[in-house]
């Protein structure tokens, strides 16, 4: 391991960025008084918009080129796609392809713009009393970039590391953050706490109840301890990608330094590019790209020291901070206490957990990922989404583990499980360089934008019998039960439900894409949006929209024994055989009456035809 890699912090870009992720319901940030004795945070934009205000813009878009709101924004709107209370009405699709193009400024460039423009002035700046760490989705102190980095600063300057984090519930309400995510994360603070303190380092965490008001806090908290220097991880969705820009300038101007570098992908966005210089739009030769770039570049594998010990003096110099609290869940992210008690059982947190998942993995079950990783009954997979997501484990220590069991040191190569399980891993990497690229998938517009003019459906009794797992096709029933219980799926149960809503059921994509956002522990906007993409073939390298999941062949193939079904739907318990597949098509009917199990809700064969004609006509607009 190395405290400190021989590479440029920032390698500029030769791609582009853009707004929020997590379909794109974020507030931004807006001013606010600051002490007179120092400059204040500027907002990059307004905070929220009333409802008067919204129909005006509304109106005025219409007549502002590509700024013009897309022509079923309406319908969206009625059905909640956008939430107004943070996000303007959705975009045209000539907007959005204007993010794709450039011809928008993408939110990444504009942060390597400001990290370039204040250069020297963060290289002048001097360290003071302490150095700041501020933890995001990075909730671990073992191979974490920024926070090595900060430690270096601190331990070279000899003064005391300082870990910060600020709970948002706003951010967590209009990024769609699960409660029992919210919960996981929280628990793992006790944990990163802990693991802190052992080395006399505090970790401060409070709640800012206004996400706009972030900014100036973390000045006023840097100005009350004395530090000059604050470090982070770079994270790839629009708000924050803004978010951080402003920091960098407002940071600089009041003479501090903020320093952001890539951590959370392997290999960071902008690096790989097609032959014509434009990013990847299609997985396949992109994880070639990616497996080379690796190849040829080792030390992208090489894993990050702890932190060094704190000097004795940070035990009396921040006394406070050491005895600071982890709140509880935000009123908006509530559990009752059989909820909790529940997702703790099945989710411990901490990157303590996280390493001995992913050993265990390596040692017991990698080698044969490739042939059982799409049986959901099975135990397969290894269950680390769910840190990745909070990052308490990186992708980086991940891979590394990975080949350091396999026979040789490609990527591609040697044993199929542990080459299979890293390609998998990459497509975490792959969508989060989408958002670099494509910025209005975090906009409630799909990476494709003339799939906006599919005329979806927003049968609300359709809908709600898909989130209960009440639809009558039970594999699907089964996957949104597990979800709903445990706030989990297993990957191909995703793609299988997912197929079914937008296809099937014809209802627009974007509200299942929010649901799992809503209940998902491991919940992701980049691998979310993704997933989602691909299963509606609105995406980026999408199945094609006319391949559409029989639900009954894909629960056949993969729960060929019923194990899965039976085991979330109580209902079907005592249905025999392959009758569990389809209850009421192969004589037991009967039984899942009597047990309460509903009847299909659809006819499989006559939704498909309704799908390939709405499909067909949307994309037939504008051609």
């Amino acid at each position: 391991m190395i405290a400190l890699r021989a590479r440029v912090l920032f390698k500029p870009i030769s791609c582009v960025l853009r707004q929020s992720t997590t379909t794109s319901f974020y507030a931004t940030m807006a001013p606010r008084k600051a002490p007179a004795k120092r400059k204040a945070a500027s907002s990059p934009q307004p905070d929220a918009i009333d409802s008067k205000k919204a129909k005006t813009e509304t109106k005025s878009s219409k007549a502002n080129g590509s700024r013009q709101y897309h022509p079923m924004a309406d319908e969206a709107e009625r059905n909640g796609i956008v939430i107004r209370k943070y996000y303007p009405p959705e975009m045209s699709n000539q907007r959005a392809r204007a993010y794709t193009t450039g011809d928008i400024p993408r939110p990444i460039e504009d942060l390597q713009a400001a990290l370039e423009e204040t250069a020297d002035e963060r290289r002048g700046v001097k360290v003071k009393n302490a150095v700041v760490h501020w933890f995001k989705m990075d909730l671990r102190h073992t191979d974490n970039k920024a926070l090595a980095l900060a430690s270096e600063k601190a331990k070279e300057a000899g003064v005391p590391l300082i870990g910060m984090y600020l709970v948002s519930p706003q951010d967590y309400e209009a990024h769609l953050r699960s409660p029992p995510r919210v919960d996981f994360m929280l628990r793992t603070l006790e944990v990163l706490k802990a693991d802190l303190a052992k080395l006399d380092i505090p970790l401060h965490v409070e709640t800012v109840e206004q996400r706009k008001k972030i900014p100036d806090r973390i000045l006023e908290l840097l100005e009350e301890w004395g530090a000059n220097h604050l470090y982070a991880n770079m994270e790839y969705e629009v708000d924050e990608l803004r978010r951080e820009t402003h920091l960098v300038r407002d940071l600089s101007e009041n003479g501090k330094a903020f320093e952001v570098v890539h951590d959370t992908c392997i290999v960071p966005p902008g690096e790989l590019t097609s032959g014509s210089g434009k990013q990847y739009a299609v997985y396949s030769p992109w994880f070639r790209a990616w497996v080379a770039h690796i190849h040829e570049n080792l030390d992208l594998l090489e894993l990050f020291d702890p932190p060094s010990k704190n000097p004795d003096v940070a035990r009396k110099q921040f006394a406070k901070l050491f005895d600071c609290p982890i709140p509880d869940l935000p009123e908006n992210k509530s559990l009752d206490d059989e909820e909790k008690k529940r997702y703790r059982s099945f989710w411990p947190c901490g990157e303590h957990e996280a390493l001995k998942r992913l050993d265990k993995f390596c040692e017991e079950k990698i080698s044969g990922y490739a042939a059982g990783r799409n049986i959901p009954a099975g135990n397969g997979v290894s269950n680390i989404s769910v840190h990745l997501a909070a990052g308490t484990l990186s992708a980086r220590t991940a891979v590394r583990t990975a080949r350091d069991r396999n026979k040789t040191k490609k990527l591609n190569g040697g044993n199929e499980g542990i080459a299979t399980w890293i390609s998998e891993v990459a497509w975490r990497d792959f969508y989060k360089h989408v958002l670099a690229t494509a910025p209005h998938v975090c906009m409630n517009k799909p990476y494709k934008p003339e799939y906006s003019n599919i005329q979806w459906s927003y049968d609300q009794a359709h809908f709600k019998a898909w989130c209960e797992g009440k639809t009558g096709f039970p594999i699907v029933d089964a996957a949104m039960r597990q979800l709903n219980h445990i706030g989990y799926m297993h990957n191909r149960c995703r793609m299988i439900v997912a197929s079914f809503l937008a296809k099937d059921l014809l209802i627009d994509w974007r509200m299942g894409e929010r649901y799992f956002m809503e209940h998902l522990i491991d919940g992701d906007f980049a691998s979310n949006n993704g997933g989602w993409g691909f299963s509606a073939s609105v995406g980026v390298d999408p199945q094609p929209y006319f391949r559409i999941f029989n639900p009954l062949l894909q629960s056949e193939k993969f729960d060929p024994d019923g194990e899965y079904i039976r085991k979330w739907l109580p209902e079907l318990k005592d249905v025999k055989g392959k009758a569990i597949h389809e209850p009421y098509g192969r004589g037991a009917g009967g039984i899942a009456k009597k047990n309460g199990y509903p009847e299909p809700i659809v006819e499989h064969k006559n939704v498909r035809e309704r799908a390939l004609s709405a499909y067909k006509e949307g994309l037939a607009v504008e051609k």
